[in-house]
C-alpha cells in the first residue's frame, strides 16, 4: 500500500490525498493506479510513427524499416495522426455546440418546454454581429434567424463560416492568404478524414495545415457559437461567489454531482434542487437539504452562471465516489471515466447517463423527457433522495478541503468592471499594459493528467505569473486548480501579485486570476484578445498582442485542437507535455517554429512551469519591443483640464 508521501507525488490537494488513502483501504483501483500499470506505454504511439489507417499495418517507423508498407514516412503518418486528433477534439467541442444550437431552434419554435431564452440582450446583440435585423422583431422571431444562421455554419459547402468575421480584419486577411479559411464545420471534419485516408494526402505540410483549418472551424466556429448559445439560452455570466473541492459534498445532505460538459440538464437541475417539494421529499429521507455540485466542465457552467459549488476537477472524478457520500452522479458527454460505475459498485452512488451517444456500461441510462422535462428532472433527484437511505456509514469519509472563490468573468462582465455600465471597454486594460503595470495577459487551459502531479504546473505558473504582473485568464480544469489553491479569491491572489498587476485590479476590482468558463469557452480568451485588438494602442491583430496561451497538464485531442486555433490566431502556445510527433522532426519543427512564419505564432514545449514563465516572459517582451511599449510610464497626476483632454 502507498504511504503518504508516494501519493503527494501524484496530486497537489489535501482532499484528493485523502480520498488516494481511501481508495487503497477501500481496494479501489483509480485512474492513478492504472496510469502505475501503463507505465511502460507504447514507444511508437507516442511519437506519432504507429501508423493503423489500413489493414495491410499496423505499421512503425524504425530506422530499420523508415517506411510503412504503401511507402508512408514518418512524416507522413505523424502529421496525419495528429490531423485527426485535431478532428477529434473539433467533432466534440463543436459537436456540444450543435446541439446548443438545436436546443435554440426548439426554444424559438415553442418546443422545447422548460427551456427559455434568458439573455434577451445576448441575443439581440449576437444577431447584430451576423447582420440580422432585431429591431421591433419579436424574441423566437430573431432567435429562430440566429439558430438557422448558426446550423448553415456546420453544414455550408461553399463559402466560408460567417463566426471568422469576429476576428480581426488583419487576422482574417492571414487566413486568406494561406488558403485556410474554413467552410462548415462538418466539411472541414470529413474532409480530414477523407485527407487521412489510405493513399490520399501525404504531403506533411499539407496535412498540418488542413490540422489548422480545422481547428480554426472548432475554435472560430463550433466553440465559439457553444459560448454565444449558452448565454443566450442560460444567460451570460457575472461575477458569483461559490467554493471548490471535495470538501464542499456534505455529510448530513443528498449529494448529487453533474459531470460532463454540457449544461441542458444540469440547468434544469439547479432549479429542481431548490423545489421546496423536493426538498420537503429530501427532508422526509432523513437529509438536511440536498447539495448539487460538479465535477470537470459541467461545473464550470452551473458554477459561473448559479454559483453552484464545484467538487473537483477531472481526475477526481472517481475520489468524489470514493467519499461514500455521493448519491447520485449524472454524467453527460466528454471526460467521463468508463471505470466510474466499477468504483461506484462498492459504494450506494449510482452513474446515471443522460445522451444516447454516451452510454457507459454499468451506469443506468436516463433520457430527459421532451414534453415534461421539469418532471423528469424531478424524478431523477428523486432517486438520488432515495437512494440516500442506502449510505454505509462505515465508508463515509467526505474531506473537510475546500476553498472560496469567485468565478464568472464572461468578456461582458470584464468590460463592465473595467468601466462601468455606460462606459464598458477594454481601454483601461489596453493603458495598464501600455503603461507597463500589467505586462502581459496568459491564458491558462486544459485538462489533468496524471503522468504529472495534478495541478502542480498550474499552480506553480499561476502564482509565478502574476508575480511577474502577468494578469491570468483561466477555463476548465486548469481554473479548477487555481480554484482549490485558493487562488480565485480575489484577495488571496491580490497578495501574491505584483505591484502593477495589485494596482490596477484594486482600482477597477478585478482579480488577477480571471475563472472565465469551461474548456469550451477559451474562445471568451480570443474574444477578449479581439476586444483588445479593436480598443486601440496595441497593433491590429491578435499576433501582436503581449499575451501567450498555456497547455500546463492537457491530455485530450480537445487540447490539440484548442492549441492549434489559438496558434492559427496569433497566439504563442506553451505545452507542460508534448504532442505525439516526436518520431517525425519535420513535422515536430513544423509545430515548434515554422509555423511561425505564416500566423505569428507557434508550440513550445515547456515541462518545467518555472522555466515556463521565463519563456513566457521572453515571448511577451519581444512583443512589448515590436509595439514599443516595453518601458515604464511616469507616473502624472492629472488635473480637470488634464482630464478633459483625456
Amino acid at each position: 500500500m502507498e504511504n503518504r508521501e508516494t501519493i503527494s507525488l501524484k496530486v497537489s490537494d489535501n482532499a484528493s490525498a485523502l480520498m488516494l488513502e481511501k481508495t487503497r483501504i477501500d481496494c479501489i483501483e483509480t485512474c492513478f493506479d492504472r496510469a502505475d500499470q501503463q507505465k511502460n506505454q507504447c514507444g511508437f504511439g507516442k511519437s506519432g510513427v504507429c501508423c493503423r489507417i489500413c489493414h495491410m499495418g499496423p505499421c512503425r517507423i524504425t530506422p530499420k524499416s523508415p517506411k510503412g508498407i504503401c511507402g508512408a514516412t514518418a512524416d507522413t503518418i505523424a502529421a496525419r495522426n495528429f490531423l485527426r486528433e485535431v478532428v477529434g477534439g473539433t467533432s466534440a467541442h463543436s459537436d456540444h455546440g450543435r446541439h446548443l444550437v438545436l436546443k435554440l431552434k426548439e426554444v424559438a419554435e415553442g418546443k422545447a418546454p422548460g427551456f427559455q431564452i434568458k439573455d434577451e440582450k445576448a441575443l439581440r446583440r449576437n444577431a447584430r454581429l451576423y447582420g440580422i435585423e432585431e429591431k421591433n422583431r419579436s424574441v423566437n422571431e430573431v432567435a429562430l434567424d440566429l439558430a438557422n444562421l448558426f446550423l448553415n455554419e456546420f453544414s455550408e459547402q461553399e463559402g466560408f463560416l460567417k463566426t471568422l468575421e469576429l476576428a480581426p480584419k488583419k487576422q482574417q486577411g492571414v487566413w486568406e492568404s494561406m488558403g485556410i479559411k474554413p467552410n462548415g464545420i462538418d466539411r472541414m471534419v470529413v474532409e480530414a478524414m477523407h485527407r487521412t485516408s489510405m493513399g490520399v494526402d501525404h504531403d506533411y505540410i499539407n496535412l498540418l495545415n488542413h490540422a489548422f483549418r480545422t481547428s480554426l472551424a472548432n475554435g472560430w466556429g463550433g466553440s465559439r457559437i457553444a459560448s454565444i448559445v449558452s448565454d443566450i439560452l442560460f444567460g451570460t455570466p457575472s461575477p458569483v461567489k461559490s467554493a471548490a473541492n471535495l470538501g464542499v459534498l456534505k455529510k448530513e445532505t443528498v449529494n448529487i454531482i453533474i459531470h460532463g460538459h454540457e449544461p441542458e440538464l444540469s440547468e434544469i437541475l439547479t432549479a429542481v434542487v431548490t423545489d421546496p417539494e423536493i426538498l420537503e421529499y429530501a427532508k422526509a429521507a432523513g437529509a438536511q437539504g440536498i447539495t448539487l455540485a460538479g465535477i470537470c466542465c459541467t461545473a464550470n457552467e452551473i458554477l459561473m452562471r448559479h454559483g453552484v459549488p464545484v467538487a473537483g476537477n477531472f481526475l477526481q472524478q472517481e475520489l468524489a465516489v470514493a467519499t461514500g457520500g455521493v448519491e447520485m452522479m449524472v454524467i453527460d458527454v466528454q471526460c467521463c471515466f468508463p471505470s466510474l460505475p466499477d468504483v461506484a459498485k462498492n459504494y450506494h452512488t449510482e452513474i446515471v447517463s443522460t445522451t444516447d451517444i454516451a452510454k457507459t456500461i454499468g451506469a443506468s441510462h436516463f433520457t430527459m423527457g421532451h414534453g415534461d422535462p421539469l418532471k423528469s428532472a424531478r424524478d431523477l433527484v428523486k432517486r438520488a433522495i432515495d437512494n440516500y437511505k442506502k449510505r454505509d456509514p462505515a465508508k463515509l469519509n467526505i474531506p473537510k478541503d475546500k476553498e472560496n472563490l469567485v468565478a464568472g468573468f464572461s468578456v461582458d462582465a470584464i468590460k463592465y468592471m473595467l468601466g462601468g455600465r455606460f462606459r464598458a471597454s477594454f481601454r483601461p486594460l489596453n493603458d495598464a499594459i501600455i503603461q507597463n503595470r500589467i505586462f502581459g495577459v496568459v491564458g491558462i487551459v486544459g485538462c489533468n493528467n496524471p503522468k504529472l502531479k495534478t495541478d502542480e504546473y498550474t499552480n506553480v505558473l499561476t502564482a509565478e505569473l502574476i508575480k511577474r504582473n502577468i494578469l491570468v485568464l483561466q477555463t476548465g480544469c486548469s481554473a479548477i486548480a487555481s480554484a482549490k489553491a485558493g487562488m480565485l479569491q480575489p484577495e488571496v491572489a491580490l497578495e501574491q501579485a505584483g505591484p502593477g498587476l495589485r494596482e490596477v485590479c484594486e482600482a477597477v476590482g478585478i482579480p488577477p486570476v480571471l475563472h472565465v468558463g469551461s474548456c469550451v469557452d477559451n474562445t471568451r480568451i480570443l474574444e477578449a484578445a479581439t476586444e483588445i485588438c479593436l480598443e486601440g494602442g496595441l497593433g491590429d491583430d491578435i499576433a501582436g498582442l503581449p499575451a501567450v496561451g498555456v497547455a500546463p497538464e492537457w491530455m485530450s485531442e480537445k487540447a490539440v485542437a484548442i492549441g492549434c486555433y489559438f496558434v492559427a490566431s496569433g497566439v504563442d502556445v506553451i505545452l507542460g507535455n508534448p504532442f505525439y510527433v516526436s518520431g517525425s522532426q519535420a513535422v515536430y519543427d513544423y509545430l515548434h517554429g515554422g509555423v511561425r512564419e505564416k500566423f505569428g505564432a507557434s508550440f513550445h514545449l515547456v515541462e518545467d512551469p518555472m522555466e515556463a514563465a521565463d519563456r513566457i516572459t521572453e515571448i511577451i517582451n519581444k512583443a512589448r519591443e515590436a509595439l514599443g511599449i516595453n518601458k515604464k510610464a511616469e507616473r502624472k497626476l492629472f488635473d480637470m483640464k488634464d482630464r478633459r483632454e483625456l
